[in-house]
């Protein structure tokens, strides 16, 4: 395999990944802001993460890649959660915070700093641009695990890919009226 040229750190980082990243973003924000302020402690089984830790760990993990292609170098200390992050709309808002901060950080970047090597847990070396792709990954399968909580908890599903039945539902009613 050829190694990425400057041309192609670029188009990925500007024309693939970032337009990417913020529909993403997006989508997970309204996942994490369908958990009920007072669910956060619901957890599906005694060995999984409870909401709000779930919740917590994808605005984290996300924002470490983001991180990791900013600075070149991959942070092995998950983010610890801050006292003032209680609920699912304090996540949503540091989240949303953190992006735009990084996102800001990712757009200044120079195809060099994109082509930087990064070592990921000694598990692998990779051109840092290509850590925006498993930030969407990581995120995206989080997501889904957390969408999973939603309904048995009592919360409604939000639209992700298409819409789901709990939008079609409230969209129909609304017809009907």
């Amino acid at each position: 395999m050829q190694p990425l040229s400057s041309e192609q750190a670029l188009f990925l980082l500007q024309d693939t990944y970032l337009p990417a990243l913020k529909n993403e973003q997006r989508i997970t924000t309204k996942v994490i802001e369908a958990v009920p302020l007072d669910k956060g402690h619901y957890r599906p089984d005694p060995v999984s993460r409870t909401a709000l830790e779930l919740a917590w760990h994808i605005a984290a993990a996300e924002n470490r890649f983001l991180e990791t292609t900013i600075n070149g170098e991959f942070n092995t200390s998950a983010s610890a959660r801050p006292e003032s992050v209680r609920n699912s709309a304090d996540v949503a808002a540091w989240y949303a915070e953190r992006f735009e901060k990084n996102l800001d950080g990712l757009t200044k970047l120079r195809s060099e700093q994109l082509l930087k090597v990064v070592d990921f847990r000694g598990i692998f070396q990779r051109p840092a641009v290509t850590f925006l792709q498993l930030a969407m990954m990581h995120s995206i399968h989080h997501r889904g695990q957390l969408s999973t909580y939603l309904r048995p908890m009592g919360a409604k599903v939000p639209s992700i890919y298409g819409e789901s039945y709990d939008d079609a539902q409230a969209r129909k009613a609304a017809q009907a009226s």
